[in-house]
């Protein structure tokens, strides 16, 4: 089969290596039919994480099961699913609330080198009954894709910042997943989203669903439209020094800023004591990506959540080097990319 591969030079190729087989008797083999390329996976070719060999990138996906498990009870050969992009053991206690993080043989992520990579033909998926969903009716191929991680990730940043209804957030990245959770900040009930971002079309694309777009740093602008309050709450999803700074100046005292973005293995100099002083929530989430489902499924349905216009392109898997300097360039037109094997 083929699968997208990062080196230790981190330069992307598509390498073929050998079918998966089943990972155990609860694992299923799913033939990928669409993945995508997500901003953590662009920590591998900057150099944020040590490569020692050739990683098989990629943990969001969704396709066609090929074969399952003899304990594998929900699904069968023929089955549309879509799969988390975070898997836990799916039978210790920690699962059983639906939250992969909780797991007690601790999660694992596909892509990350411990699990094979979703940006490929063929993905083995242990603990099937766990990991995959069924892709439910009226839900499309870039809906789907985005339960896999981005939305389940906006969701959760969105649900634990402590939205007021009628209440000020700041979102301070636009792209794939600061578009996801500002659109759920609004419907968590949100008045007013603050877009932060350098990319003046990613601001634009923003505004058009409703957010105020603006400039970081974002602190002044904030402070000035809210009477110097700050915003009741901040969603990091970009996870960078500069940006946990303007998320903690962003936000007013007794406020909670949400921090989704991932940042490189350097120490953080968190301001330990301006956060005491100004009794501030700090929260630092990977999403609890099955555990969202059963909210996010219903609101996409009944179109309450919308994410029309996130993904910007689609190309052929062999192309994905291409794919992958075009997301490098965090530019408007390459939000988010499809890859289709």
């Amino acid at each position: 089969m083929r699968t997208v591969v990062v080196d230790d030079q981190h330069r992307i190729r598509v390498d073929t290596r050998p079918d998966p087989g089943l990972p155990g008797p609860d694992g299923a083999v799913v033939a990928v039919t669409a993945a995508a390329i997500c901003g953590s996976d662009l920590h591998f070719l900057e150099g944020h994480y040590p490569i020692a060999q050739p990683v098989a990138l990629g943990h969001e996906a969704i396709g066609v099961v090929v074969e399952t498990g003899s304990d594998v009870r929900g699904f069968s050969a023929g089955d549309r699913v879509l799969v988390s992009s975070v898997a836990g053991c799916g039978h210790c206690a920690g699962c059983a609330t639906r939250d992969p993080i909780r797991c007690v043989s601790g999660p694992q992520i596909f892509g990350s080198g411990l699990l094979g990579g979703a940006q490929a033909d063929l993905l083995a998926v242990p603990a099937a009954d766990f990991q995959l969903l069924a892709i439910p009716d009226g839900i499309d191929t870039e809906q789907a894709l985005l339960l896999t991680d981005n939305l389940a990730t906006g969701w959760a940043a969105a649900k634990r910042a402590d939205i007021p209804v009628g209440g000020t957030v700041a979102v301070i990245g636009a792209g794939a997943v600061g578009q996801c959770a500002l659109r759920s900040a609004y419907v968590l009930g949100a008045a007013t989203v603050f877009a932060v971002d350098p990319v003046p079309a990613r601001r634009d694309r923003a505004a058009a669903v409703g957010a105020t777009a603006v400039t970081p740093p974002g602190a002044a602008q904030i402070h000035e439209v809210t009477g110097g309050l700050g915003a009741d709450a901040v969603i990091d999803a970009v996870g960078t020094d500069s940006s946990l700074d303007d998320a903690l100046a962003c936000v007013r005292t007794s406020g909670t800023v949400s921090v989704v973005g991932v940042h490189d293995l350097a120490p953080y100099p968190l301001p330990a004591l301006v956060c005491l002083l100004r009794s501030l929530t700090v929260r630092f989430t990977t999403a609890p990506v099955q555990q969202t489902w059963a909210e996010l499924v219903p609101l996409l349905q009944a179109g309450r959540l919308t994410v029309d216009g996130i993904f910007t392109g689609t190309i052929p898997l062999d192309a994905a080097a291409d794919g992958y300097a075009a997301a490098m360039s965090r530019s408007a037109e390459h939000l988010k990319i499809q890859l289709t094997p």
